[in-house]
């Protein structure tokens, strides 16, 4: 019987690790299963274009694997069973079962509203292209109207920045208001604040900073300090959360529930489970925790399918590195700011701004589209066999 190996989620971090071990394992031995919500790739990186009126491309998951042997089931995950080796889904044809030998936990993560009332019901958030496409009806709709709309951004982590911008340029007749609970972009060097607080004024962004979002309302937010701003399309930005498959399955995890991994992406309470992407928690060489982004969804995506593959094959199972060398950050088409950062993550004193910056991200998103468009394209011809492994009952497949 083959292994069955079984990836939840198809993002960038899950379509790396399928690609990699469909070219690397052979298919006489292994069985490999990719689950995702929806039948496209999302290019979640530039789901704030996408809100803002631009078209981005989204291929289909059936392209993308078509050839590489992987097969794609269209579902949703609403459990996993770690002791039968069993994951529960539901679909167009309703609830369903998938048995695996190696799980492969990808889910990634979505907007976090931290308890904030209000936000579920009356913030919109580009976390994912659903919410992206609500929000650019919501923004179709303020232009099409006599005297437009305000639009409130909360919160000044990198999606925020680029959302506001984003908006703002896209759709100049809209009035954008970014709210920093702090210091804006307070991580990054003075040079790079400087060029930032330069675009929002070139934009016509208003920033409120040192303001804390008590409440979500139709049309407005209440403030920690009483203040009520007026909103017509409140964008939520305040940071991510992940679903709570994992930590509901009995995995070891955080208090945000990531799963907590080994070296290698491995679960430390659960063998036949790896993590990778936002989902996990993962020390980098730094002895920090990885944060959420597309360059940790890709080191610990080529972490987890390196050690899935030795410990399958009987081969030795590499260390590769797990770094975080910096932020790209689009202000708009036509400007942006490169942030590195050093070995302790604070961001070094240069940095790279405008047209130049704006170009090595475009060049960033093209290769990353194009990457996961190809999961199989450039890996090692060589598809090994897998050793010999312990025959465990198997939970019979239910179809979805």
């Amino acid at each position: 019987m083959k292994h069955r190996i079984v990836v939840l989620g198809a993002g960038y971090a899950g379509n790396h690790v399928a690609g990699t071990l469909a070219r690397r394992l052979s298919p006489t031995d292994a069985g490999i299963t990719v689950v995702n919500a929806e039948p496209d790739f999302v290019q979640r990186l530039r789901l704030h274009q996408l809100a803002a009126g631009q078209e981005i491309e989204a291929p289909p998951l059936t392209d993308v694997f078509a050839g590489t042997g992987v097969r794609l089931r269209l579902a949703r995950v609403t459990a996993v069973d770690p002791e039968r080796h069993a994951v529960a889904l539901t679909g167009a044809d309703g609830p369903a079962e998938l048995g695996y030998d190696t799980l492969v936990y990808a889910l990634g993560s979505h907007a976090a509203d931290h308890g904030v009332p209000g936000v579920a019901e009356h913030a919109f958030d580009v976390a994912g292209r659903p919410s992206a496409l609500r929000l650019r009806a919501r923004l179709d709709d303020l232009e099409a109207r006599a005297g437009g709309g305000k639009v409130l951004v909360v919160g000044d982590g990198l999606t925020g920045i680029e959302t506001a911008t984003e908006i703002a340029e896209s759709r100049p007749g809209l009035p954008v208001t970014l709210v920093a609970r702090g210091e804006l972009a307070a991580p990054l060097s003075a040079g790079a604040r400087g060029h930032l607080r330069r675009a929002c004024e070139r934009l016509g962004i208003t920033v409120l900073e040192g303001t804390a979002v008590e409440s979500v309302e139709a049309t407005r937010v209440l403030c920690a300090d009483g203040t009520a701003l007026a909103s017509d399309a409140t964008v939520w930005t305040a940071g991510f959360a992940v679903a709570p498959v994992a930590a509901a399955a009995g995995l070891a995890v955080t208090g945000d529930g990531r799963i907590v991994v080994d070296r290698t992406m491995r679960s430390v309470s659960h063998p036949d489970v790896y993590a990778a992407g936002d989902c996990v928690h993962a020390v980098g060489d730094n002895g920090r925790p990885l944060p959420m982004s597309c360059a940790s969804a890709g080191y610990t995506g080529a972490q987890a399918a390196a050690a899935i593959v030795g410990r399958l094959t009987g081969g030795p199972v590499p260390d590769r590195k797990l770094e975080y060398v910096g932020n790209h950050i689009s202000l708009g088409r036509r400007d942006g700011i490169l942030q590195m950062v050093d070995g302790d993550g604070r961001a070094k004193p240069g940095y790279t701004g405008g047209r130049k910056a704006a170009r090595i991200k475009s060049g960033i998103l093209a290769m990353s589209l194009w990457a996961n468009a190809h999961p199989t394209f450039g890996l090692p011809r060589r598809r090994h066999r897998l050793a010999a492994a312990p025959v465990r009952p198997r939970p019979v497949d239910t179809p979805a």
